[in-house]
């Protein structure tokens, strides 16, 4: 037998390897073809090995801020992670507060929120009042970990001190509970606005149109001239112009109808006049604040922490603008603009609360005029207190506009198709 003839006989395994030598010897007789075999090409093997995450994590930001003064003593301690983090290595052994002055660890616990990459800091009672505290998140091999178990580098250190909380030194007073308010007239455009809160102005009750106070009745002590069950009036309302306002409706005299004798008094004059004494101390107060951040005109896009923020003629156009509480239920933005604020141009725009954010501490003082998604729609939030007019869209724009929050101008306000609700204390 020859070699070739041998080859014949060998397990089939073989012939992939010794296919040339198959085909020119393995024909045997007959004039049969010999069979083929399809070449086999083994592909390279692939790396599958995983990466292995060697980044260490770090502090992205804290809240309150480094060097925070004016900090409510009912504020937890929080701090944003550049990534996901281990959370059994976030506790008060790795997460502290401690008073500087006494040198004082601060009780409390630590929590972790795997979706934000927040650990929070709660202390179990009230830090002191005027107190510098400083808050610390270790490092090191015994310190806060990754996921990849990846320690911080370094620890993270930050102070802050205690004092007269800003979102509470925001004192409204009687001016609370109303959604809208001017020195001069308010005028309503269209038949879908709604004011879910009180309404007042300086002015007659003339310079008030659009509007009426129909749902509730009179009560003591606001109105004891009222007679007994009297309901709201009616303020120059046409088919085109019907506003609802919740509340009541203040204004000095005239009253607004024969019919109504109890509005439109020196009384209800008088009510809105100490109103808007206390809204008067809110906006000094405001205009006071100091160590505000500059963060542009541009606020559309933006997300922003808590903090003062203090520029020119602010502008939320092109995209929403985002407001991020961090997990904090105190926390509060102040925009202190030194002219206009623009909301929306050629589409409506919005602002997001996330993250515990509340209407009721966003605060805007413009000193000049605000308007408030001109081509209707958007939501719009905060208490806007303004030296011009504020506008909200424009007559003929069926789209609702919404304010979360509340409006006074001292110079006139108008509304089409708006609704205002005053936020929950």
């Amino acid at each position: 037998m020859t070699s070739v003839e041998s080859n014949c006989k060998r397990p089939m395994w073989f012939l992939a390897i010794a296919l040339t030598a198959l085909v020119a010897g393995c024909g045997g007789g007959g004039g049969d073809e010999a069979p083929t075999v399809s070449p086999h090409t083994t592909a390279p093997p692939v790396d599958t090995a995983p990466t292995v995450d060697t980044t260490a994590p770090t502090v992205a930001s804290t809240n309150p801020a480094d060097f925070a003064t004016g900090v409510c003593v009912n504020q937890t301690v929080n701090a944003t992670f550049s990534e996901a983090m281990n959370a059994s290595t976030l506790t008060t052994a790795t997460f502290s507060v401690v008073n500087v002055l006494t040198t004082t660890a601060v009780d409390g616990s630590v929590t972790h929120s795997a979706a934000r990459n927040i650990a929070t800091f709660t202390p179990t009672a009230d830090l002191a009042a005027d107190t510098e505290y400083t808050a610390t998140i270790s490092g090191g091999a015994s310190g806060a970990k990754d996921v990849a178990s990846n320690a911080l580098s370094t620890d993270k250190v930050w102070t802050f001190t205690t004092g007269t909380c800003t979102a509470a030194a925001v004192a409204l007073g009687a001016a609370a509970t109303f959604g809208a308010g001017s020195g001069t007239g308010i005028t309503n455009q269209g038949t879908a606005t709604v004011v879910n809160g009180d309404l007042g102005s300086f002015a007659s009750s003339t310079d008030i149109t659009g509007f009426h106070d129909l749902s509730i009745a009179y009560t003591a002590p606001i109105a004891p001239t009222a007679p007994s069950g009297a309901t709201g009036c009616t303020y120059t309302e046409t088919t085109l112009n019907i506003g609802e306002v919740t509340g009541r409706i203040y204004s000095s005299t005239p009253n607004p109808t024969a019919e109504c004798a109890h509005e439109g008094t020196a009384e209800t004059g008088a009510f809105f006049t100490a109103a808007a004494a206390d809204l008067a101390g809110a906006a000094d107060q405001l205009d006071a604040m100091t160590g505000a951040t500059d963060p542009g005109e541009a606020l559309g896009g933006r997300t922003l922490i808590p903090g003062v923020y203090a520029g020119g003629a602010f502008q939320i156009t092109g995209a929403d603008l985002t407001l991020d509480a961090q997990d904090d239920a105190n926390a509060f933005w102040v925009f202190q603009a030194a002219t206009t604020l623009t909301v929306g141009d050629t589409a409506p725009r919005s602002v997001i609360l996330i993250n515990g954010a509340q209407a009721k501490n966003v605060f805007w003082r413009v000193s000049s005029a605000a308007t408030i998604n001109a081509v209707g729609g958007g939501t719009m939030v905060g208490t806007i207190i303004a030296d011009a007019a504020i506008t909200f869209s424009t007559a003929g724009n069926v789209d609702i506009t919404t304010l979360d929050g509340r409006a006074f101008s001292s110079a006139g306000i108008t509304m089409a198709n708006t609704v205002i609700t005053v936020p929950a204390p």
